[in-house]
């Protein structure tokens, strides 16, 4: 599984999770198998989503679509996004 790791801030977590339930790029479509949405403990305006993939190359091309969407939305929505591609290599339940 490959994961893209999408971290930024937010004018307003309510106007963003508005805009992320619109889901603009389609992730079902674009190959997102599974979603989480973190806010870091203390800061009400920083985001993380991680998105799960089930190969690289889907990952790849919805990066491409995110990446052309926030030009769109820089500074009025989101704040400069930072991304990690990641791959999981091990997972086991405790």
């Amino acid at each position: 599984m490959h994961t893209l790791r999408i971290e930024h801030e937010v004018q307003s977590y309510e106007g963003w999770k508005k805009a992320f339930d619109s889901d603009p790029i389609n992730r079902k479509r674009s190959g997102v198998k599974h979603y989480r949405i973190y806010k870091a403990a203390g800061e009400p305006v920083s985001v993380m989503v991680e998105l799960d993939f089930d190969n690289k190359e889907n990952l790849q091309t919805t990066l491409l679509a995110l990446q052309q969407m926030w030009n769109k939305v820089q500074g009025v929505v989101i704040v400069s996004p930072k991304v990690q591609i990641v791959e999981m290599i091990e997972s086991k339940e405790l």
